[in-house]
């Protein structure tokens, strides 16, 4: 098992790839502490992968609340003894589909203050044990690599965001033992996040689904996009000792943009 007697904190897990992420995990050995904004989803997921013989506790966190992610972190530590990975898989509650200079201000930045807020407070929360018991990984997921992309609004700059503050986090928990990683999606065709987004843009174009969704995957190398599970089993492998010499790294998990 990858993730035997290492303890994970994921934040939005009750999301499809925070529960795929979640369910992995559980069957590479990872003692898992499930946080979402809401307790229903991430308590059913809990219950399913107990019910399956792993380990999983379930807290209602709102991540942008500084407070109660350290509350959450401490109670975690307090239970386990540690924390050994966090993989973040928070939303960004982005409007896509407008042109920019159709889209109002407020749903530009919607996307860009949430992910500045969630993943500075999760990720330095987490880091700061981690820094204390000298060892750690924290891992996060955004959209690929920069490139000039229509009708996006206000995601492209925040998972910009996020990687500019991964890499900052790298640069100064490297000498601490601590591994930062940075999973790039093109986007799975199974997640909810992905279907609405499908949705906000065909509403926007006139464009069919089927044509939209053809276009998506004929720019990778593969022809397709990478499903939740796929994502999810390279996030084990990179949160696993087997990762060891890696860090400041941003990997692409998209089937080969042309970009990459």
């Amino acid at each position: 098992m990858l993730l035997r007697n290492k303890t994970a904190i994921i934040y939005g897990a009750a999301g499809s790839i925070g529960a795929a992420t979640a369910r992995i995990f559980a069957r590479e050995g990872a003692s898992l502490f499930l946080a979402g904004r809401t307790m229903a989803g991430v308590q059913a997921l809990a219950q399913e992968i107990t019910a399956a013989g792993g380990k999983a506790v379930s807290h209602a966190v709102d991540a942008t609340d500084d407070v109660a992610v350290e509350r959450h972190v401490r109670a975690v530590v307090a239970e386990a003894g540690s924390v050994d990975v966090l993989f973040n898989a928070i939303g960004m509650d982005d409007v896509q589909g407008p042109l920019l200079i159709d889209l109002p201000f407020d749903d530009f930045a919607k996307p860009i203050l949430k992910a500045a807020k969630s993943q500075f407070t999760t990720g330095c929360a987490v880091a700061r044990q981690m820094a204390g018991q000298g060892s750690g990984v924290l891992m996060t997921i955004t959209a690929g690599p920069p490139e000039a992309t229509p009708n996006i609004g206000g995601f492209g700059p925040a998972c910009q965001l996020i990687e500019g503050l991964w890499r900052g986090l790298a640069a100064e928990m490297a000498p601490h033992g601590v591994r930062v990683v940075c999973l790039r999606s093109a986007g799975s065709p199974d997640s909810t996040d992905f279907q609405e987004m499908v949705r906000q843009h065909t509403e926007a174009s006139g464009q069919t689904r089927e044509d939209f969704l053809a276009g998506l995957g004929s720019s990778t190398l593969l022809g397709r996009l990478p499903s939740v599970t796929e994502v999810a089993e390279m996030a084990a492998l990179m949160a696993s000792d087997r990762a060891s010499a890696l860090t400041n790294v941003f990997l692409s998990v998209a089937c080969g943009f042309a970009a990459d």
